[in-house]
């Protein structure tokens, strides 16, 4: 049993105990023995043993704003890192800590996000795990809320928070979107956690990890899986952290997407889960892709009816919902060219979700193993 000072057992035992002249307790005893003041007691809260995952592709550029942020967050706490290369790195790595282990797996194509977070996942210690992108900056204060969360509730899934948008461009920081997956002010329950998430390791494997199969879509589709087995999911209601990237959108960005696969998960995952529970979830997400392919259908049917016959009407009339939408967009985003962005991104989009729907890569990679070290 443990004993506080002050706990009820500490005060029986001196009551009980022998008085200075050698006789037995009781009233002399307490007399002769005044009371000290009792601290409050409870049960000691066990320290949160900290894993930290970060997968990078492409992203070598943010890493030392990531690095350094992580450090100051968890500079009072015992962790090991795991920096996980996708694919060889592109520029130098920044300085690391003796806490960090590099890992760089001889791939003949890139780790999707799912594999590459748990081949570090396999390879970090941890009861909870933090698994920031490789162009995110954490927050300090909402790193301590995450931890003392974490150690408030055992029993949660995971802790995610408010993210902020920035860019680089040209040398210059400029502020994007405020709150990017719209979590918003308040501590809540949410349905996933993107970009940034600070998992329990058992919850994690409970739910099979990450999917290691997806180009992208990886986080939605591991939150449905750890809300079916019933593992809540809590935003802070806080900023965790800052994500940075380049201009966007711009048309870099949207050739960067193609190439690297990254709009293919919104097929891929419509795919792995045809015929299963959560696929109708999944196809109301996609509705504004698929409804962007649609509004492109007439202008494909008059573009064929103009060169087979010539005749311009349908074509010119398809172009009504098209241009109407650029332009709205337009509006809403004060600059033409975000406009035509928006309308382009949402296009290709929908035209990734078909050919990650139907395409099958070749050598899929299998789930990584759990293994503590």
């Amino acid at each position: 049993m443990t004993m506080c000072w002050g706990s009820p057992a500490s005060l029986r035992r001196r009551r009980d105990a022998p008085a200075p002249d050698g006789t037995g307790g009781g009233a002399t005893g307490d007399a002769l023995h005044p009371m000290r003041p009792a601290p409050v007691c409870g049960p000691a809260v066990p320290p949160v043993k900290l894993g930290v995952v970060v997968p990078c592709y492409r992203q070598e550029r943010f890493l030392p704003r990531t690095v350094a942020a992580i450090e100051r967050a968890l500079a009072a706490h015992e962790w090991r890192g795991a920096l996980v290369l996708a694919a060889p790195a592109s520029e130098p790595l920044p300085a690391l800590s003796p806490r960090w282990t590099v890992i760089s797996p001889p791939v003949t194509r890139p780790l999707t996000p799912g594999a590459a977070r748990m081949l570090g996942f396999a390879a970090c210690a941890g009861d909870w795990v933090l698994f920031p992108d490789a162009d995110v900056e954490i927050e300090s204060t909402w790193a301590a809320a995450a931890i003392a969360t974490a150690e408030r509730m055992p029993a949660l899934g995971g802790v995610g928070g408010r993210i902020e948008e920035w860019c680089l461009d040209r040398g210059r920081e400029r502020p994007g979107s405020h709150d990017m997956y719209r979590v918003g002010e308040s501590e809540r329950a949410v349905g996933y956690l993107a970009t940034l998430a600070f998992y329990r390791r058992d919850a994690l494997i409970a739910a099979g990890g990450y999917e290691p199969r997806l180009n992208s879509e990886e986080d939605f589709e591991l939150g449905m899986r750890l809300t079916r087995i019933g593992l809540e999911l809590r935003s802070l209601g806080m900023r965790a952290a800052r994500h940075w990237s380049g201009p966007r959108p711009s048309f870099s960005e949207l050739g960067r997407r193609w190439q690297s696969g990254l709009c293919f998960g919104q097929g891929q995952v419509l795919r792995l889960y045809l015929g299963r529970p959560g696929f109708g979830t999944l196809l109301r997400r996609q509705g504004l892709y698929i409804a962007a392919l649609a509004m492109w259908l007439p202008v494909a049917a008059g573009l064929a009816a103009f060169i087979a016959g010539g005749d311009s009407r349908p074509l010119r009339a398809s172009l009504v919902i098209p241009l109407f939408a650029a332009a709205l967009m337009s509006v809403r985003k004060r600059s033409l060219r975000l406009g035509v962005l928006s309308l382009l991104t949402w296009t290709q989009l929908g035209m990734g979700l078909v050919v990650g729907l139907f395409r099958v890569p070749a050598g899929a990679p299998e789930p990584a193993r759990e293994a503590r070290c």
